[in-house]
């Protein structure tokens, strides 16, 4: 897939106020610092396109991407950050649930890990949380550049075997290196993919 435009469209915290319409949407979502603003900005070749809805307080809302007039890439708030208050996360949280639960157009939930970290309970919690309620979701695992491609795959594998404790079958799984654009035509290809068989 080759991306002709990336255009910000909209930013806020209703679900009720995304986007009219039909069009699919690819919503991207991590904990603080697993490289979402990066990921979204090499997918896109727009080096500050993640950047453009991020003046302070604008990462607490769903920012909606217009891509190609075809299908809209989604930045969704991280969870998980600690240095939140409890009523900020619980705020997140809703926020995060009401797009994942009632946006009917959500045609997959990208869910960011960096490749260097064990399983984590919040990733894994989350992760379940979709499941339970069908939710689409596939893997990224991120920063691949950052260690070697054998500790990678014994990573992979390691996290494979913990959602394998749960699960009956494993979601698709997608590696990527911002810093050295790889995985991008595989993320897209995915992506063109599944907006064929729509």
């Amino acid at each position: 897939m080759e991306i002709k435009s990336a255009r910000f469209v909209i930013s806020n915290t209703d679900v009720r106020k995304c986007p009219e319409g039909d069009l699919p949407e690819y919503a991207f979502i991590g904990r603080s610092n697993v490289g979402k603003s990066s990921l979204i900005n090499m997918l896109t070749n727009q080096k500050g396109l993640a950047m453009t809805s991020q003046t302070p307080g604008k990462t607490l809302l769903i920012n909606h991407f217009l891509i190609n007039d075809e299908w809209y890439l989604v930045d969704l708030p991280g969870y998980g950050y600690a240095q939140r208050g409890q009523e900020a996360r619980e705020r997140l949280r809703r926020i995060i649930e009401s797009y994942a639960l009632y946006r009917e157009q959500l045609t997959c939930l990208f869910v960011l890990l960096d490749c260097r970290h064990a399983p984590q309970k919040i990733d894994l919690e989350f992760m379940e949380w979709l499941g339970e309620n069908g939710i689409p979701f596939a893997i990224i695992f991120t920063k691949i550049d950052k260690i070697s491609k054998g500790r990678l795959a014994e990573n992979i594998k390691v996290y494979q075997e913990k959602l394998m404790e749960t699960w009956e079958e494993l979601p698709p799984i997608l590696t990527s290196s911002s810093e050295k654009k790889e995985g991008r035509e595989e993320i897209l290809g995915f992506i063109e993919s599944v907006n064929k068989s729509l």
